[in-house]
């Protein structure tokens, strides 16, 4: 039985993670006057630093494709 979690799984799961944290990001900002400054640090800043980590995980493991896109060696036009 395989174990390993495939990339496109990883996928599942860390999308939408990383939509949740970008939703309470932007629902702690509009709301941070109603809340009290322990619980805006800990929606707003640690869950902020835990997107963070995820966006960086999203990254590194579709390097393969930004590499591709981003960073593909132009070719040079051969001058007739």
């Amino acid at each position: 039985m395989k174990t390993a979690m495939t990339r496109n799984t990883i996928h599942k799961i860390l999308n939408p993670v990383m939509a949740a944290l970008v939703i309470n990001q932007a629902v702690t900002i509009i709301f941070r006057d109603k809340m009290t400054g322990k619980s805006f640090e800990f929606y707003h800043h640690t869950l902020g630093i835990v997107l963070l980590v995820l966006i960086a995980v999203h990254v590194l493991s579709n390097l393969n494709w930004v590499k591709t896109s981003y960073f593909r060696k132009t070719k040079k036009k051969e001058e007739s």
